[in-house]
């Protein structure tokens, strides 16, 4: 399983983004480059999931630190 690396503030982004392109796909399937609209699948399943594998590529995180 991937680490967690996605934080509160990004997911819900990442989420509210990814619905609103999908949406979109299904609100305008007539237009020439609709289908660009799933690109939502991305930060939808991202956000879903807590983890970004392009965040690990880079060693980033906005998940909150760990107290110790």
């Amino acid at each position: 399983m991937l680490k967690k690396n996605v934080g509160g503030i990004d997911r819900i982004l990442r989420i509210v983004v990814g619905l609103a392109l999908i949406a979109g796909f299904f609100l305008n399937r007539e237009g020439a480059y609709s289908w660009l609209y799933l690109i939502g699948v991305v930060p939808l399943v991202t956000g879903l999931m807590s983890s970004c594998p392009a965040y690990s590529i880079f060693g980033l995180s906005t998940c909150p630190m760990e107290k110790k």
